[in-house]
């Protein structure tokens, strides 16, 4: 997440205006992704985005491996359990839904707390949260499940990714490997400019 106040430094009254157009650059550069900020996810999430809350993600996961593991690469392939890989994931899954045409919102709120991607549901006319998670205790995920209970919300599904390698739905929540991400796809519709998340059936 980006905090203004510390680029240069806490001293000084820093605002997001401040540096808009450094982030412009990059983004428009192709070196990072922008994720905006939703508070109170209501469909269509383009309009409900804060301009001043972002993060930022690497465009390019093997640079993102460079910086954090080196040339180690066991760090990524090995499995190592010591090893946190919540960054790489995430930035796995943010390079995905951008090259499918989504745009990236995560969710931020005080009270509830942080789920890592939102993309609009034309399905239900809802919001569709996505966790991701790393570890082995991908069932849990506390903000998520405040997320799905609020009842202003209307969720109607979520999806977490992981390293479980099985499909399955538990409790209005869909658990998937993490490169299943893959198969989120934007389809548009014929008589308008919508966009459609397709997620893929669960094996019966």
């Amino acid at each position: 997440r980006i905090i203004v106040k510390n680029i240069e430094g806490k001293s000084g009254h820093k605002q997001y205006s401040d540096y808009a157009e450094e982030f412009e650059y990059l983004t428009n550069s192709g070196v990072v992704l922008q994720v905006r900020a939703i508070s109170n996810p209501k469909f269509p999430l383009l309009e409900s985005e804060s301009k001043n809350l972002l993060k930022l993600y690497l465009s390019d996961v093997g640079l993102l491996t460079n910086l954090l593991y080196g040339t180690n690469v066991n760090a990524v392939l090995g499995d190592v359990l010591s090893v946190n890989l919540g960054s790489v994931y995430e930035s796995v899954v943010a390079q995905e839904l951008h090259a499918h045409g989504f745009q990236l919102h995560y969710y931020d709120n005080k009270q509830r707390g942080e789920v890592d991607f939102l993309i609009d549901d034309y399905d239900s006319l809802t919001v569709l949260p996505i966790e991701v998670k790393s570890g082995k205790d991908y069932k849990v995920h506390s903000a998520l499940d405040r997320f799905i209970a609020t009842p202003d919300y209307h969720i109607s599904r979520a999806v977490v990714l992981s390293n479980e390698q099985k499909v399955y739905d538990d409790k209005g929540i869909t658990y998937m490997p993490v490169y299943y991400v893959m198969f989120f796809k934007n389809l548009s519709v014929a008589d308008g400019d919508c966009i459609i998340p397709e997620i893929p059936t669960v094996p019966e």
